[in-house]
């Protein structure tokens, strides 16, 4: 029998069906989950193997083997492809899949072959699946009938948002950017509690993309194009330091390959005569790329024509598309949280339904045993006169009116189970059982409850995975900062001016070295090398805290004394006893010590509106502050005893509040200097310019308020004790009381015992300002 068909109908329908097919099947994420289905089997595949993050690694080989053997029968290449792209972080915001092994690099490596990575979920991954096992989300049958896989993942994270998506269909594309955590989850509490939320208050909380390599977005416009209508261009760029001579990359553009960059910016060099060489110096620590500079190039020119001819500058296209209902579709940024809230509170319904199913069962079991209980000799009695378990159970059923499910579990129980004890724990258990049914019929009867439950998952997701913004944005291309290394100085009497590191030459140990500022009664507290983008963070002894653009303070001569901070901050009669340089004030914390030897942590973000008025940083005079940098503490005295402790030791207290005792004294000493961090190594530098390096590993943990140990024998030759550092290796910046620096290598300064009093490191002595640059 033949059928005869007009050619153009046929072609239509069978390119509408492979293109649906396509669609659907392969490269569209569901808005629920944010997963396209090939991603989707590899997570269910490797829950369903136990893989999770607390367990043992498993081959990839035989992950994509179970993938392709019971739910995806495609390529084992396509298979492991996605699955390499869940495990990458430079591709993935928040990575849904551990890997170990080698699983490729920004420079464009490959992945090595499968038989040699090994892989298991991540945490993050973990909360995708959770709840699955409890009738939360629909079930079909894989490719042959023979099992069943999810249709969507209960997905407790809005993945599609924090993890972004891409894909080519037939006729259409998707290009979803990733974002931050914090953001999308507090942006989604809002819309639950205010479902008519403006674009502009989603806004408030989600400011834009925060790819995992971050970068910098120019321009907000395009951000608020792609929110509004689902489409939009971005354009982002690489992060750049210009020091002297040289342009320092330190971070590139979502999805630019860094060996391609590389090789275009050595291109780039042959016809620009200012670029005298170009080193990719990258390592585990991150990105750092290294362009010198021919003299008397114009770093700022040179950067200009790098955005322009190099991928340094790219254009991140902008499409929100996905499937809702199966269907793709173009969505706004509040349509994609609307479809995750509603995806969530069917979730949550689904999973209180079977729990509260769960719980009934089990109570109605419970109710059976405990008629039973309550005349157990009877029932007993009963038992043993029955002569087959079907006619005991028969007659239970009749004496005490049970079900057969309760007759079964009473036959069933055992008789360890009526000690006291039992029987007392089945009797709390009857009542617990209650207590939950009705919390659950209440969930499922009031809608406002379920959004509680919403939210407060959200806030946990939150605190648990959420991290700081790693791609900036800027409102206008022209305010677009490019950051530089640069010295810092700041006197006690408030002078403060920027030098060139380059300035000063490196010299040796037991040196004079060169004027760096003209100094008299003053002394220098801070004298630091900071990023011309930062903030730097001003205590005075009055208590009272300020802080000023970096980049406000003059570049100055080396002989030049500064000017005066008050002319940018309110200084009182006080004097400025400690700055920090910040780069935000959204995360760490400052170790403050007072002037009476009381000392507590006090986050940074309390200090954020200390601007020119300033504000209360102490109830008592501030005499030293520091940013708190790791796990470790360590306070060095004037007359040479050190304390290390645990940075939890120091707890954390408002600004106005006093803090606790730091530690106690030998005699009239008193603590010269803080540092923290992790080292081998802690140096230690007198006022008359003696020094040497110590082994952390010397000074064994104390509590708070201990008095230490001897950590360097202090003479009138030597003098006291002014600063302490950890250390490991690179440069050492210091400056006299009267202004001379001297640069070095710190290999030079040796390491030697607690007890011994060091070897001279600079003629003129040393201030209580120093800078530590590590290599």
């Amino acid at each position: 029998m033949q059928l005869t068909r007009d050619i153009a109908e046929e072609l239509k329908s069978s390119y509408i069906d492979y293109a649906m097919s396509v669609i659907v099947g392969r490269a569209l994420p569901d808005v629920r989950d944010g997963l396209k289905p090939v991603q989707r089997r590899i997570l269910y595949a490797m829950h369903e193997m136990g893989l999770r993050s607390d367990k043992q690694f498993r081959k990839c080989a035989r992950i994509v083997g179970e993938v392709l053997g019971k739910y995806h029968p495609h390529g084992d290449a396509a298979v492991y492809d996605a699955l390499v792209r869940l495990a990458q972080d430079f591709t993935m915001r928040y990575p849904l899949i551990e890997g170990q092994g080698n699983f490729g690099s920004i420079d464009g490596d490959s992945p090595a072959a499968m038989r040699y990575t090994e892989a298991r979920l991540s945490k993050f991954a973990e909360e995708m699946l959770a709840d699955i096992d409890k009738e939360t989300v629909d079930f079909v049958p894989n490719f042959d009938a023979t099992l069943k896989e999810p249709v969507v993942l209960p997905s407790k994270v809005p993945n599609l948002l924090v993890n972004g998506s891409s894909g080519i269909a037939v006729g259409m594309a998707t290009n979803i950017p990733p974002h931050n955590l914090i953001e999308v989850c507090d942006a989604i509490v809002h819309f639950i509690k205010n479902p008519q939320a403006t674009l502009e208050e989603i806004m408030e909380f989600i400011k834009g993309p925060d790819f995992p390599t971050g970068g910098q977005i120019v321009g907000v416009e395009g951000i608020i194009e792609a929110y509004r209508t689902g489409r939009g261009k971005l354009t982002v760029r690489g992060k750049v330091e210009i020091d002297e001579d040289r342009l320092i990359i330190r971070e590139i553009p979502y999805m630019v390959n860094k060996a391609r960059l590389v090789e275009s910016i050595a291109e780039l060099a042959k016809e620009l005569e200012e670029i005298r060489s170009i080193r990719d110096e990258s390592d585990r620590e991150g990105i750092r790329i290294v362009i010198e500079l021919q003299n008397g190039s114009n770093p700022e020119n040179v950067l200009r024509k790098l955005y322009t001819h190099t991928n340094l500058e790219t254009t991140f296209g902008v499409t929100l598309l996905a499937l809702v209902d199966n269907e793709p579709k173009i969505l706004n940024i509040i349509e994609m949280i609307s479809e995750f809230v509603k995806h969530r509170r069917e979730i949550i319904k689904r999973r209180t339904t079977y729990e509260l199913k769960k719980a009934r069962e089990r109570l109605h079991i419970v109710e059976g045993l405990k008629k039973v209980i309550e005349d157990i000799d009877n029932a007993i009695a009963l038992i043993k006169a029955s002569k087959s378990p079907s006619e005991a159970k028969k007659a239970l059923m009749e004496r005490f009116n049970l079900s057969e499910l309760q007759a079964d579990a009473v036959l069933q129980t055992r008789l360890q189970k009526l000690t006291s004890l039992e029987v007392q724990s089945l009797i709390e258990e009857h009542s617990s059982l209650l207590k939950t049914v009705s919390e659950l019929e209440s969930i499922l009867a009031e809608p406002k409850r379920v959004d509680e439950i919403l939210i407060s998952e959200l806030n946990e997701i939150k605190e648990k995975y959420g991290d700081a913004r790693r791609t900036g944005i800027v409102a206008k291309e022209e305010n677009f900062v490019i950051a530089e290394e640069t010295l810092v100085l700041v006197t006690s009497e408030g002078f403060a001016k920027r030098m060139s590191p380059n300035v000063f030459k490196k010299q040796e140990r037991g040196g004079v070295g060169i004027i760096g500022a003209q100094l008299k009664d003053d002394e220098p507290v801070f004298f630091g090398l900071c990023r011309s983008d930062e903030k730097l963070l001003i205590f005075t002894d009055k208590g009272n805290a300020f802080w000023i653009d970096i980049e406000d303070i003059p570049k100055m001569d080396r002989t030049a004394n500064g000017v005066s901070l008050k002319k940018l901050i309110r200084l009182e009669d006080e004097k400025i006893v400690s700055a920090v340089s910040v780069g935000s004030f959204d995360d760490g914390e400052v170790i403050i010590l007072s002037s009476n030897s009381y000392i507590k942590r006090v986050p940074l973000k309390e200090f954020e509106n200390a601007k020119r008025a300033g504000i209360r940083a102490s109830s008592e005079n501030v005499e030293f502050a520091t940013i708190l940098k790791g796990e470790d503490v360590f306070m060095a005295t004037r007359e040479g005893y050190v304390l290390r402790l645990r940075a939890d030791d120091i707890p954390v207290y408002s600004r106005n509040s006093r803090g606790v005792i730091a530690m106690r004294f030998h005699g009239n000493d008193r603590i010269a200097w803080i540092t923290s961090g992790s080292s081998e190594k802690i140096l230690l530098l007198t006022e008359n310019g003696y020094g040497k390096k110590c082994e952390t590993s010397k000074f064994r943990i104390l509590h708070r308020g201990s008095k230490g140990i001897i950590g360097f024998r202090v003479s009138e030759k030597t003098g006291k004790v002014v600063l302490a550092e950890l250390c490991d290796g690179g440069e050492l910046f210091l400056i006299s009381r009267d202004g001379y620096v001297i640069r070095m290598d710190l290999d030079e300064i040796p390491i030697q015992g607690r007890a011994s009093s060091g070897v001279i490191v600079s003629r003129k002595g040393i201030g209580r300002g120093f800078v530590y640059a590590r290599c």
